[in-house]
Parts: structure tokens; C-alpha cells; sequence
């Protein structure tokens, strides 16, 4: 090997040193995965899932009484979000779900990221409305659906299906046994606000979690 060749060498080992060195005193921090997931599994039953749904809010074996977990609340049939504000009680609210019922129509659900106070979960459906008008322009059938969707959120109407809700397992052990939440599921206490998926319930799903039919004439404009 020519002589004239070594300081290059040596020199690539260097830097390479060098890299490795900085890497090991500042590492890249990983990319969080988490796995964490609110709401019925596709092609789960139902009965099954309410069951999972209930053990979820039995206490730890070492119980925290002042422990606050984040929960699901799949509501019994489409609510007002007043009628949801009733429902939770003082348990913090953080998003509030909505689908717009049509017969035989797949809707989809809009989830609203909401502050700690009853005006922003009241306005929660007028944000929906605008979020849905901005891909409701089109005149295919699923513009057409979301068009239709946009206008009747924006009336506040009756199409809250669940909301992201924070209380201890007493509370919301509480929050079950009213008569308008169908479902209540929480993670574990030490679960991140905003890296969990949510995908509640639907009132339409009876039997097992499937889309229903999609065959349905899209309403006109109200």
C-alpha cells in the first residue's frame, strides 16, 4: 500500500470516531410507539367488548384511590353535547365524538380536541361542521356525505356518540351505571394524553363491530 495513501486512511478512522463519540453522548431519543387504544377492535362483539369495557375499571391490585385514568364513553344512542355535559358529570371532558346518523349511509366520526369548560364542548359541534364542510366540496357521494354531515353538526344537533373523559375508577365506574353511557373503558394511569386512538361504540353496533350498509340515498340538503 502506497505511503501517500496512510493519512487518508488515518484520517477516515478519525472522523468515523469522532461520529460514533457524538452519537454515544447525544443520542437520538426514540420514536414513542405506543399501543394504547380506547374503543372495540374491528369484527369484535359486542357483548365482548362491553365485558373488556367493565374489567377495565375494576381497581389495581395495589389500588390508588387518587389515581385519574383516560376513558372512553360510548353513549347509548346520538346525544346533544349538553346532554353529554349531563351525562359526565364534573369529569373532564378532552374530546367529544360525533357522527351524523342517515339510514343505511356510512358517516364518518369527527373527533374535537376540547378545553376544560363547558362552552368549549358546547361549540364542539359547530368545529366539527367546519372541519367536514372544508372536504364536503365535491359532488361525488362522499362530498356529498360530508356536505350533508357539515350542515346538520352545524345546527348542534343530536350526534354526539362518545367523548375522552379523565376521572378516577370511581368516578368512572360511576359514569357506567348511568343510563345514557353504554360503555365506559379506561387505560391504566400512566397512559399519555394524545398518544392513545379512540374509536368508540356506535349505538348502531349490536351484535358485532362491522361497518353496517352503505346502499342508502345521501338526504338532500337541509
Amino acid at each position: 500500500m502506497s505511503s501517500r495513501r496512510w493519512p487518508t486512511i488515518v484520517a477516515a478512522v478519525a472522523l468515523t470516531g469522532t461520529v460514533v463519540a457524538l452519537g454515544v453522548a447525544n443520542p437520538v431519543p426514540p420514536a414513542r410507539v405506543s399501543t394504547d387504544r380506547l374503543g372495540p377492535d374491528a369484527g369484535e362483539p359486542v357483548a365482548a367488548y362491553l365485558d373488556r369495557a367493565n374489567a377495565s375499571l375494576v381497581e389495581d391490585a395495589v389500588p390508588d384511590a387518587g389515581a385519574e385514568h383516560w376513558a372512553l364513553v360510548s353513549l347509548d344512542a346520538p346525544a346533544t353535547a349538553s346532554t353529554l355535559l349531563d351525562t359526565v358529570g364534573d369529569l373532564r371532558v378532552s374530546q367529544v365524538m360525533f357522527r351524523v346518523p342517515i339510514e343505511r349511509v356510512q358517516t364518518p366520526i369527527v373527533t374535537i380536541p376540547v378545553a376544560a369548560n363547558r362552552e368549549s364542548v358546547e361549540r364542539a359541534s359547530t368545529v366539527a361542521s367546519a372541519r367536514l364542510s372544508m372536504a364536503g366540496a365535491g359532488v361525488d357521494r362522499q362530498s356529498q356525505v360530508m356536505a350533508y354531515s357539515a350542515a346538520r353538526l352545524s345546527t348542534g344537533c343530536t350526534c354526539v356518540v362518545g367523548a375522552v373523559v379523565r376521572g378516577s375508577l370511581a368516578q368512572l365506574r360511576a359514569l357506567a351505571a348511568t343510563p345514557t353511557a353504554r360503555a365506559v373503558e379506561a387505560l391504566p394511569a400512566d397512559a399519555v394524553a394524545g398518544a392513545f386512538a379512540v374509536s368508540p361504540l356506535l349505538p348502531s353496533q349490536t351484535t358485532v363491530v362491522v361497518p353496517g350498509p352503505d346502499d342508502g340515498p345521501v338526504p338532500a340538503l337541509p
